[in-house]
């Protein structure tokens, strides 16, 4: 609150009646003051007449050691505490100096303040000793005027009004009495009194700092800058001191990008009053204009520092320091901590731009409902606010409503097109799906190089999009504008990641840290680096720096499970992502999206549900927890539950392209074609060129018998990217459905012509396998990796090839080079063991072993060790063969290998009966398997 000065003849006045006072106290004490206490004494008026608070307030309390009851020691002290901001403190001072006899006038006004300085407004209005009646005129009307503004920090406007107009009658000659009445006008809007109000105070004291200030702040929040500008520099032109005339026009030189005559103006309010936690509020907003991260949030810091401790029962009556305290809460990432000063001052000013903000805290927490109850009570009062009714639009789409905000986006628009407008509504298009309008509009918010918010917006999606040369040129020219933020250098080195420059993704990540050496993320971004080079030991030790700093940190925890995936650690990648998903809070699914995957991963798809169930749980309304329950359910071999799954995730999408074509992939696994196709055409309905899309619904009408409509769809896409493989991979797959395979050949050749990768030449490797008996597929793959070794891809295919046809050695050379690359890959030691085992190779058994430890639940891998076993015709192995093929065959007993494994085991054994049923079976089973004639052998020999 602002308090009223006492003018300089009650200010001369108040310095003699101390004088007098002290006098009067000697005399009446019949005592002599201690000459020390009374040298301490006016050592601190004079202190206390410099503006030396502190000061001052030692030297007193170094009096009253001396001597307790020195009644001008009380009063001054009262006042110098009041000064300083310590109003519970002065309280008791000048309460003590009434108990000592000080006349009520003298101390009347500083006790009001006091009392409004810790939020007592009611007592000030209630209790006897703050009546202005029996006080001298001056005093009066100082007290009349605190009464009001109490009064109207309790939204009583008419009594407010009633005791200036009293103050008036004693003395209407004062300014004061016309500048009262300035913030109580100004609070209700009632501008045009407000003005009637400045102009009589200023043709009463032209001269005055404090009426040029009321004058500026009445111009102020009227809009007229320009004027407002001039009335605080005239006020600082009479008192240089003028806080709040400095405040102000420090915020006006802010909004006008007048950076270093805002920090000038901070810095002398900073000097002048070093706990004023409004200069630590724009100190904040110059750091975060200079892109300095740190000194944001520590000037933010200042802010919460100084307002934090100050009584709630003071603060909610004011409500620049709810807002202030609110914002620098937010500004530190706090929203708890900011949501009740928000909405304190949501309460007493509905209709002021806090609204907007309370409803993005609302919006990050998923309270839809409460999002929109406060943007549409604020949209009734200001209808032309396009941030706000783009904000209301998201609101909308995150409950589904999408044509009604779609209008409202619209809507927004039409009242003005300015590229903020235009940046807000791009984010709430992307939001909503509508991605490629999403970013159009992005795109052109963002020419205007001010849209710092736009520009970051599009390079995320650039990144999203894997468009890492567009990302780039968007942060540099973020960075041109804010060179020093950390942030934007950060998200420069993930966008030069991207495109592989990783020397200058580290140079990025490294600047980033040096701006602000506390950026988490820069450091885990170095971490992934170093994972990405393999060097595993320096990502380990930054990672594990950070969690010594913060055990519970889920970031670090997460990528420590991806680092230890990438060392071969299988237990240790379990742990740590059990611990990043016990950790993770309600909005933190990735720890739990991965423990799905890395379950489905290792064949493990009871636990792999028993996960998605819980992620899904968590998170019933989040996409990706939904299409991880579907993959769990499909593994499961629940295929209606992961259909209608799907179905319902593709609700949830609504038109957003690359989610529907995600669903619908999945929805193919499902054998859902109807499915895939509507989630597809949801798609191309938003993105009519969305390659991925247009890729799959070929497959997908190949699937529905419909190759014409399939072949015009690959060659849309070959139109749309001829330089790419795409469109001639689609070509080859509907000459292969076709049964034109030599077509299908020379397609997949010019895909593999133009985009020269696995992909392209395994689907090569596939149309030439059925040639020749496979020769000129399996020249082709040799040549490949001869060339590119480290190529598993292709290497695996070739050597399944060579398994198929019967060239073991070769088979074996192939796997081997996959062990050796790949030494937990439990499929690839599997297949080793079982190409040994046609060898003959007693080794067999040991590589059987080995892929076992490795997927302990596969039931080919406990089927491959119990036929080595029965293989390698040891007596002693007998028994523990007969054990491993009996529990293979309960893990799968639709597959007729393993049923005939266990049949000739169980013949072998005796038990005749029951490997006739085996092996009846799994010749029953009607699916083709390598030892079907040795199976019809073997029945031949059990009749």
């Amino acid at each position: 609150m602002k308090l009223f000065p006492l003018s300089r003849h009650a200010a001369h006045v108040g310095r003699v009646g101390l004088l007098a006072l002290a006098c009067a106290t000697s005399l009446a004490s019949h005592a002599v003051t201690d000459s020390k206490a009374a040298r301490y004494y006016e050592d601190a008026l004079g202190r206390y007449e410099r503006h030396d608070m502190p000061g001052a307030i030692i030297q007193l309390k170094n009096a009253l050691q001396i001597d307790k009851n020195m009644l001008p020691v009380q009063v001054l002290l009262g006042k110098a505490l009041l000064a300083n901001g310590e109003a519970a403190t002065a309280e008791v001072a000048l309460l003590e100096a009434l108990r000592l006899g000080v006349n009520r006038a003298e101390v009347v006004v500083p006790l009001a303040q006091s009392f409004i300085g810790q939020g007592k407004h009611k007592l000030v209005l209630e209790q006897a000793q703050f009546s202005p009646t029996g006080l001298p005129p001056a005093v009066q009307v100082q007290l009349l005027l605190l009464r009001a503004s109490a009064s109207a920090d309790l939204g009583d406007v008419r009594s407010a009004l009633k005791m200036i107009e009293e103050a008036r009658v004693i003395d209407g000659r004062s300014p004061d009495v016309w500048l009262a009445e300035v913030p109580v006008r100004i609070r209700a809007r009632q501008f045009a009194e407000a003005k009637t109000a400045v102009e009589r105070a200023v043709s009463l004291a032209p001269s005055s700092a404090e009426v040029q200030y009321q004058k500026g702040s009445l111009l102020h929040v009227q809009g007229d800058i320009r004027a407002a500008l001039a009335a605080y520099d005239a006020a600082l032109q009479l008192d240089a001191k003028h806080i709040e005339a400095r405040v102000a026009r420090a915020g006006i030189a802010i909004d006008l990008a007048k950076y270093a005559d805002a920090a000038k103006d901070v810095a002398e309010v900073q000097r002048l009053s070093p706990s004023e936690p409004r200069a630590a509020y724009l100190k904040a907003l110059l750091a975060e204009r200079n892109g300095n991260a740190a000194a944001t949030r520590t000037a933010l810091a200042e802010v919460t520092g100084f307002l934090d401790p100050v009584p709630v029962a003071f603060i909610q009556y004011r409500p620049q320091l709810l807002m202030l305290n609110g914002l620098a809460h937010l500004g530190l990432n706090e929203r708890e901590k900011a949501k009740p000063y928000l909405e304190s001052y949501q309460r007493i000013q509905s209709n002021s731009p806090v609204s907007k903000l309370l409803a993005q805290i609302f919006l990050s927490e998923e309270n839809f409902g409460r999002a929109i109850e406060v943007l549409e009570e604020y949209i009734k009062a200001q209808p032309g606010d396009g941030q706000a009714m783009t904000l209301l639009a998201g609101a909308h789409m995150a409950q589904g409503r999408n044509a009604k905000a779609t209008a409202l986006m619209q809507q927004a628009l039409a009242l003005k097109d300015v590229p903020e407008f235009r940046a807000t509504l791009g984010m709430s298009l992307v939001g909503g799906g509508q991605i490629g309008e999403g970013v159009a509009q992005l795109e052109a918010a963002f020419k205007d190089p001010n849209q710092i918010q736009a520009g970051a917006a599009l390079a995320g999606l650039y990144l999203r999009d894997r468009q890492s040369a567009k990302a780039i040129a968007v942060i540099n020219k973020l960075l041109k504008q804010q060179p020093a933020n950390a942030g934007f250098n950060n998200l420069l080195g993930m966008a030069q990641a991207q495109s592989g420059n990783l020397v200058a993704a580290k140079t990025a990540f490294e600047r980033a840290l040096q701006t602000d050496p506390s950026l988490l993320q820069a450091k885990l971004n170095l971490a992934r680096l170093d994972m990405a080079s393999k060097n595993y030991d320096a990502a380990a030790a930054r990672l594990t720096e950070v969690l010594k700093a913060d055990d519970k940190n889920v970031d670090a925890t997460y990528e420590m499970a991806n680092l230890a995936d990438r060392r071969g650690q299988a237990a240790e990648t379990l742990r740590w992502l059990e611990k990043a998903n016990d950790i993770a809070g309600p909005r933190e699914l990735r720890p739990g999206i991965s423990l799905v995957e890395l379950h489905l991963r290792n064949r493990a798809p009871t636990l792999a549900l028993d996960a998605a169930k819980r992620l899904y749980a968590k998170a019933p309304d989040n996409l990706s927890a939904l299409l991880m329950y579907g993959r769990a359910q499909l593994a499961n071999g629940d295929v209606e539950g992961a259909k209608s799954t799907f179905s319902g995730a593709t609700r949830f999408a609504d038109f957003n392209a690359p989610q529907q074509t995600e669903i619908a992939a999945l929805q193919m696994a499902a054998n859902n074609v109807a499915g895939a196709a509507y989630s597809l055409e949801k798609a191309l309905s938003s993105r009519p060129e969305f390659l991925p899309a247009l890729a799959l619904m070929t497959d997908v009408e190949l699937r529905q018998g419909t190759p014409a409509k399939a072949e015009q769809r690959a060659r849309q896409v070959l139109a749309l990217a001829p330089k790419r493989a795409i469109g001639y991979s689609l070509l080859g797959d509907v000459a292969q459905a076709r049964g034109q395979t030599a077509a299908a050949i020379d397609a997949y050749r010019k895909a593999h012509q133009a985009e020269p990768s696995s992909e392209t030449l395994l689907r090569l490797f596939r149309a030439l396998s059925s040639q020749d008996g496979g020769k000129p597929a399996l020249q082709l793959g040799e040549q490949w990796v001869k060339s590119r070794p480290q190529d598993l891809l292709v290497r695996r295919a070739l050597a399944d090839a060579y398994a198929r046809n019967g060239s073991y050695a070769a088979a074996r050379v192939n796997y081997e080079s996959l062990v050796q690359a790949l030494p937990d890959d439990a499929e690839v030691l599997n297949n080793l063991a079982n190409v040994l085992l046609r060898l003959k190779d007693p080794s067999a058994v040991a590589m059987a072993e080995r892929a076992l430890v490795k997927d302990p639940s596969n039931a080919n891998a406990i089927d491959t060790l119990g036929w080595a076993l029965f293989r390698g015709g040891q007596a002693e192995q007998a028994d523990r063969a007969l054990q491993l093929l009996r529990d293979a065959r309960l893990r799968e007993p639709a597959n007729p290998s393993i049923r005939y494994h266990l049949a000739a085991v169980l013949a072998q054994s005796g038990r005749k009966t029951e490997a006739r049923d085996e092996v009846e079976a799994a010749l029953k089973i009607g699916r083709p398997f390598e030892s079907s004639a040795a199976a019809e052998t073997l029945l031949k020999t059990l009749r």
